[in-house]
């Protein structure tokens, strides 16, 4: 649902919710400022009709009366609207006080703490923890990037950004013009999935290479946001999660822990390195550049010239 369509419905209900009396649609006209940008009588009218009938498909139970002076009100009772009473046993209430302790963003800090409240209210005991509920676990999401709130704000508000991105194998950022979609994290890294204009398709960005200021631009987007975006599964296949296929490589004694954590299997070679079998997918060689002179790759052939031409690359810069 677009942005302004749904803040015009919120208005409409907290109008009808809030008032004691049936409200004309003259009244609501006044009340809702969108209304009165509508222009024309009919115009108006079209906009009303839709988005009572949307509330309506939404469950708000409206109610149409006469009022005092003869023109068809309108109104929501709030005992007609009201949610039956929530009721959580200790294990949800906790699990949910968890979602709520997630984020630590200040920008975010408020309506969590409120989220919080609400499940006190909703069944949460005062004198649960929500940590120590599942043994002290407490969950983080952690955002070091400056570019996370703009591209969070403009994924949310569907506007187009511009950014300076340095790809792993580029010495220098480029500008990158692109339709946020959506951020995830993703080992302990955030990505942004969107549409990238320069390329006209499909890119997944890692925000950690986001350099400068993200600029917001004007302007609609110009492809249609997919349903479903699969950032987690592009970048894991990016690093070889999908991968059939096993590579060798040497790695510097005491460094490449990620890409220890994903081998099969480890031999000591003496001298300082270890020989490991990785699983090898598309992207692997972009991921194996990133660890510079640790990594070695003995075979198979074609992942050895690929990234060497890719160090190759980074060295012309």
């Amino acid at each position: 649902m677009a942005i302004a369509k749904a803040e015009r419905l919120m208005n409409l209900a907290l109008c009808l919710l809030g008032t004691r009396r049936p409200l004309s649609k003259r009244e609501l006209r006044e009340s809702i400022e969108a209304y009165l940008e509508a222009g024309s009588d009919d115009s108006f009218n079209r906009m009303f009709e839709r988005d009572k009938d949307d509330l309506r498909e939404l469950g708000l139970v409206i109610e149409t009366v006469e009022n005092l002076d003869g023109e068809v009100g309108y109104l929501a009772r709030r005992d007609s609207n009201r949610l039956p009473p929530i009721t959580l046993d200790a294990e949800e209430a906790a699990a949910l006080g968890l979602a709520a302790k997630v984020w630590q963003q200040a920008r975010l800090a408020g309506a969590a703490s409120g989220a919080l409240q609400k499940l006190r209210a909703a069944g949460l005991p005062e004198d649960v923890d929500p940590y120590e509920a599942h043994g002290a676990l407490e969950p983080r999401i952690p955002v070091h990037e400056a570019a996370f709130e703009p591209l969070m704000l403009a994924c949310r508000d569907r506007r187009p950004v511009v950014f300076d991105y340095r790809k792993a194998t580029a010495a220098r950022p480029e500008p990158r013009h692109v339709e946020p979609w959506a951020l995830e994290c993703w080992r302990g890294h955030w990505y942004l999935a969107g549409w990238d204009r320069d390329r006209g398709a499909e890119r997944v960005f890692r925000l950690s290479r986001i350099t400068g200021k993200v600029r917001s631009r004007s302007g609609r987007f110009t492809v249609e946001v997919p349903d479903v975006v699969t950032v987690r599964e592009t970048v894991a296949s990016w690093a070889g999660e999908t991968a059939d296929r096993s590579a060798l490589i040497r790695l510097r004694t005491g460094a490449g822990y990620p890409l220890r954590a994903k081998a099969t299997s480890v031999r000591e070679l003496g001298d300082g390195w270890d020989e490991l079998e990785i699983p090898y997918g598309h992207g692997l060689d972009a991921w194996l550049v990133e660890f510079g002179p640790d990594v070695v790759v003995l075979e198979p052939a074609e992942l050895r010239a690929d990234v060497v031409d890719r160090l190759r690359a980074v060295a012309k810069g």
